[in-house]
């Protein structure tokens, strides 16, 4: 497929292989841009923010919401490709083509009602005979940075505020991941998107993604990716509005009075979805004592029931990792996990790109299984006294994204909420949950602002404040 620059669907000399990450073959190729790619679409995309600007709130969501009816009506080809690029099973692709086209409904709402509020002056000594009231204008050029596990989803929640906001947007998907962001391109582009209104470059994270960060005609970054990353990019950055949805390493509290079927059945759904490629996936599992090995035998047959295997065949659970040394990693992380004293409960093979769904036990807290974002079909399982040891392990990380506890009593739930530190917090299942519409975003390294179509849409605006002198 060819990038879209500056108007124009753009073929280069210099290629990026997009290959199936099951088994390896080639799916298609994207242009490798370079840094006069990146300007030009910047060039474009500052002419492409006047006009952007210019569009009433109606005919923003008019586009939005048809482009949302257009990709549930793609559903099956665009699913298709998301497995065929990312390795997620089928089923999976096609959720998530259902989410992104969520997300982009969610935005046209929003484009309806973007608003400022009167401020009451003659609250304040000296602002008698003063009018005051606020507005809600767009910020510019928005610069999107998606990631490859969920692309087209992620995609949709950059890509969609920021145009009901009424910025140009500037489209940098991951590099193992294009195809299905370039198909989104052409949906809003078919859809009324003005022609410099949105900019997708395809190239190296490294060249394209630094320059476009670097670049003062940039007013906004929405980055979702790795810590590391997500730190250059701050760095680099200068003045400007930036959201960072960084990464986690998720804890799951068990108490001694949770209900161990619906714990069994909330972790082999939360730990293992798309091979554990997902930032808020389970990876900690803080288990009571006294459930301890009662959790571990509930919880054993429903993993090693998750099949792996080829991700377009149906009733496949686990597909690939997106590249096989991705696999190779987690490989080693279990392994230095057992050869510490870990316990290998189930899973614990490899076969190419794809890892046995896994389950470790007796996983000290300093393990790197545990301490580090495993990105991985694999959880690791600690024993905890109570609560309070509970809480404050799952405190013990950089990260702050998303935590869970699973319990009967509504004190230690309420006990957990106030002093866990993560943005998004579970009472009674896993860590992995999400609609389209929840402010969603970390605490700590794990990022700061909040995406979700109404609070991306505050992030994608800049405030202003309006005052009238009134002579009487």
């Amino acid at each position: 497929m060819r990038m879209y620059v500056a108007g124009k669907w753009v073929e280069k000399s210099q290629k990026i292989e997009d290959l199936n990450p099951y088994d390896g073959k080639l799916i298609d190729t994207v242009p490798r841009a370079d840094l006069r790619d990146v300007d030009l679409a910047l060039e474009s995309a500052v002419r492409g923010a006047t006009v952007m600007a210019k569009l009433p709130g109606y005919e923003r969501y008019r586009i939005l919401k048809k482009a949302a009816e257009g990709l549930e009506a793609r559903t099956d080809d665009v699913a298709r490709t998301i497995t065929m690029e990312e390795g997620k099973p089928l089923a999976e692709s096609r959720f998530e083509v259902s989410r992104a086209a969520q997300a982009l409904m969610l935005s046209a709402e929003e484009a309806k009602r973007i608003h400022g509020e009167t401020v009451p002056f003659d609250g304040a000594p000296g602002g008698a005979g003063k009018l005051g009231f606020t507005l809600r204008v767009p910020c510019g050029v928005v610069v999107a940075i998606s990631p490859f596990n969920a692309p087209l989803n992620l995609t949709a929640h950059k890509v969609g505020p920021a145009i009901a906001a009424g910025n140009a947007v500037v489209v940098k998907p991951a590099s193992d991941t294009p195809l299905c962001i370039l198909k989104l391109t052409e949906l809003l582009l078919e859809c009324g998107v003005p022609p410099e209104g949105i900019q997708c470059l395809t190239g190296a994270g490294a060249e394209v993604g630094d320059a476009l960060c670097r670049d003062p005609r940039v007013r906004k970054i929405s980055f979702t990716g790795s810590r590391d990353v997500g730190d250059r990019i701050c760095r680099i950055a200068g003045i400007k509005k930036v959201t960072m949805e960084l990464g986690g390493n998720c804890p799951v509290i068990v108490m001694p009075d949770a209900d161990l079927e619906l714990v069994a059945t909330g972790l082999a759904a939360t730990g293992y979805t798309n091979a554990g490629q997902v930032c808020v996936s389970t990876q900690r599992v803080l288990a009571a004592a006294p459930v301890y090995g009662d959790l571990l035998d509930a919880l054993r047959p429903k993993v090693a029931a998750l099949k792996t295997g080829n991700p377009l065949e149906e009733g496949v659970k686990i597909g690939p990792l997106v590249r096989e040394r991705e696999a190779v990693r987690v490989e080693s992380w279990v392994n230095e996990a057992l050869e510490g004293g870990a316990r290998l409960v189930v899973g614990g093979e490899r076969h190419g790109a794809i890892y046995a769904p896994t389950i470790v036990a007796d996983v000290k807290p300093e393990m790197r299984l545990s301490r580090e974002e495993l990105f991985g079909p694999a959880v690791a399982v600690t024993k905890v006294a109570d609560l309070d040891e509970a809480i404050a392990l799952a405190n013990d990380t950089p990260y702050g994204l998303a935590a869970a506890i699973f319990t009967g009593s509504v004190e230690s739930a309420m006990k957990f909420a106030r002093e866990c530190q993560a943005g998004n917090l579970h009472v009674n299942w896993g860590t992995q949950w999400r609609v389209e519409l929840m402010p969603y975003g970390g605490l700590k390294e794990s990022g700061f602002g909040k995406e979700g179509p109404r609070y991306a849409v505050e992030e994608m605006t800049e405030l202003k404040l309006v005052c009238f002198h009134l002579r009487s």
